[in-house]
């Protein structure tokens, strides 16, 4: 019995050294994390599991409460879909009053859930801020004049607009289940500057849409070197306080040595929280008559660059339904803000799957499902209401 115990630990001391040695040591923050937790993937409330900066709220706005609040139960078709994806939160806010809430498994109003890829939207608003105030010259500013790494060949040609829009070139992966992927290292490594500054442009940048959490994080990374400020800070400052959030929230950090932002993915926050952000958008910049973010920005980033990828802007999804048109924060798992400006509605889904079409269409079946069925219960709604 001694040998077996004996030999098992050479094996796992050998484990051990091989991972540090082939530089894929984060496996093991990955499997304390999140595989010996039984997951195959991140989940919604692993931000626990990981180090995390505050993103600290001011004054406290509530969101007024709509004459018909609650009025509408959901539609049968909802409740069942709510049950076979692991909702925990769904939101419907009418003419800017919450219209209809509901909290599931647990989970309430308050709850801190993970953004996952909303985050995304958050980076793109704070990249106009610094363009607003000056820290960056304009859209067209090369990530070089930052970033040396990125002075030479193609790579030399990559702007921030690439960064935001999705168009670096660069050979970023976009796996999430696959523990040997950029994506799975980024998450996992206790040094994300060093990961993403390894990346290497093998397209040229500004010609198409690729989905990459890569151009996020470097767009996050030009960001701080622009403005001197920690993102989770500049967050606070510039939108966070301003907009009225509840609840302070939390954003992900690779660790408290290096203590950047997993600025792709991981604020954990709750609904009423991340539809401010929707709100913002909105209403052109506007928040209580005052202009957070530049309006000719957000008209921008809600159109799309490229005619052959309409479903994306800079930082939002773009998605025509109908004579509807909505833009939307779209995170992993399927954390969704969806706003209609026309009809002033703005829907929060937020739970532990999305449907299982996801990876092979663009916008999965569940979305239709938390559109459709929320317009469904606003049809059912007292005529008196405005």
């Amino acid at each position: 019995m001694k040998k077996l115990i004996s030999r098992l630990l050479i094996l796992i001391a050998i484990l051990i050294a091989t991972l540090y040695i082939t530089d894929t040591d984060y496996l093991l923050k990955a499997v304390r994390t999140i595989y010996a937790k039984g997951y195959t993937t991140a989940f919604l409330e692993d931000y626990k599991e990981f180090d995390n900066a505050v993103v600290k709220n001011n004054i406290p706005q509530p969101w007024p409460v709509h004459e018909a609040y609650n009025s509408v139960q959901e539609t049968d078709a909802l409740v069942d879909y709510h049950k076979s994806t692991g909702t925990v939160a769904y939101v419907i806010i009418k003419n800017d009053s919450v219209w209809f809430e509901n909290y599931y498994d647990g989970f309430d109003e308050n709850s801190k859930t993970n953004s996952f890829s909303m985050a995304k939207s958050y980076v793109s608003g704070l990249m106009g801020k610094a363009i607003e105030e000056g820290y960056i010259k304009s859209l067209n500013q090369p990530v070089s004049d930052f970033f040396p790494e990125f002075s030479e060949g193609l790579a030399s040609q990559m702007t921030v607009r690439d960064l935001s829009s999705m168009a670096s070139g660069t050979n970023w992966d976009e796996k999430y289940y696959s523990p040997l992927s950029i994506t799975t290292r980024a998450y996992f490594d206790d040094d994300l500057e060093k990961v993403i500054l390894g990346l290497k442009v093998v397209n040229e940048p500004g010609t198409s849409y690729k989905y990459a959490s890569g151009d996020t994080q470097l767009l996050a990374m030009v960001i701080e070197k622009a403005t001197g400020k920690k993102l989770y800070d500049y967050l606070s400052e510039s939108f966070w306080k301003p907009l009225g959030s509840e609840n302070s929230t939390l954003w992900q950090v690779d660790s408290e040595d290096h203590d950047l932002v997993k600025a792709y993915c991981c604020i954990a926050s709750n609904a009423k929280d991340f539809a401010r952000f929707g709100k913002l958008y909105k209403d052109h910049g506007k928040w209580n008559g005052k202009q957070l973010l530049d309006s000719t920005f957000i008209t921008k980033s809600l159109t799309p660059r490229f005619k052959e990828s309409p479903q994306y802007g800079y930082g939002w999804w773009l998605q025509k339904r109908g004579d509807k048109s909505f833009f939307m924060m779209r995170g992993h798992l399927g954390q969704y803000v969806i706003v209609e400006p026309t009809d002033n509605v703005i829907i929060v889904r937020l739970g532990h799957q999305k449907s299982p079409d996801a990876d092979t269409q663009i916008f999965s079946d569940d979305i239709s499902v938390y559109i459709e069925e929320a317009y469904k219960m606003l049809s059912h709604a007292p005529k008196t209401q405005p």
